[in-house]
């Protein structure tokens, strides 16, 4: 393989490998089917397919210019990590505190497409982890001027982008399918845990940034 091409690859598995597991849209599944209860099929096809453009801008933005926008206003990582931890953290808690008496209204308004960056795009799909490290990725550019070759690595970190925000389409466009194989209890169950889970890791990314904060003073 020319080194070129070595490289190209290098530059798609380092965003695609680097997110994927943050952004766990695997994971995320069963959380998005928990918030989309009360949406008809075609409103959660509907918010899968905004979440998706969403959250492929949202990681590109960071990618692109993330670091110019903290630096601008004086933003470290640790603090994006805190902040981020309390928002997931609380999206966690609200989940896992949703009783089963909301299964049975019956004059449930639905969830708009608009409603779809927050929380379902932010924090749920794209947290500050996911912010963070496509940051971190973004930082890391080619010291070397030649247009060409930086052209080449920027597309196939953005076909990085491509597929995961594909990833994350397929995952949450038939996230019914595969939770409602487990019925209605056991979907219960995946969402409840997954909502607990949701929780651990906002006091993680908080508990992250905290230390960051405190080894930076120390």
């Amino acid at each position: 393989m020319p080194p070129i091409a070595n490289e190209l690859v290098t530059s798609f598995l380092l965003v695609y490998a680097g997110l994927f597991p943050i952004v766990n849209p695997i994971g995320g599944a069963p959380i998005f089917l928990g918030l989309t209860r009360h949406c008809s099929d075609e409103e959660r096809n509907a918010l899968a397919l905004y979440v998706t453009i969403n959250s492929f801008f949202l990681l590109l933005g960071s990618l692109l210019g993330g670091s110019y926008v903290l630096d601008f206003f004086g933003i470290s990582l640790p603090i994006v990590r805190i902040a981020g931890g309390l928002v997931v953290s609380a999206t966690g808690w609200n989940l896992l505190q949703a009783g089963n008496q909301d299964d049975a209204r019956s004059d449930h308004k639905p969830v708009p497409p608009t409603d779809a960056f927050y929380p379902l795009t932010m924090p749920i799909t794209v947290g500050p982890g996911s912010i963070a490290v496509a940051i971190t990725l973004g930082s890391q550019r080619p010291r070397i001027a030649h247009l060409t070759y930086i052209a080449l690595l920027g597309g196939a970190a953005i076909a990085g982008l491509v597929a995961i925000a594909a990833t994350i389409y397929l995952c949450y466009r038939f996230a019914e399918g595969t939770v409602g194989a487990l019925g209605e209890k056991g979907t219960n169950v995946v969402v409840r845990l997954s909502a607990f889970i949701l929780l651990c890791i906002g006091i993680e990314i908080i508990w992250n940034g905290y230390s960051a904060l405190a080894y930076v003073a120390s």
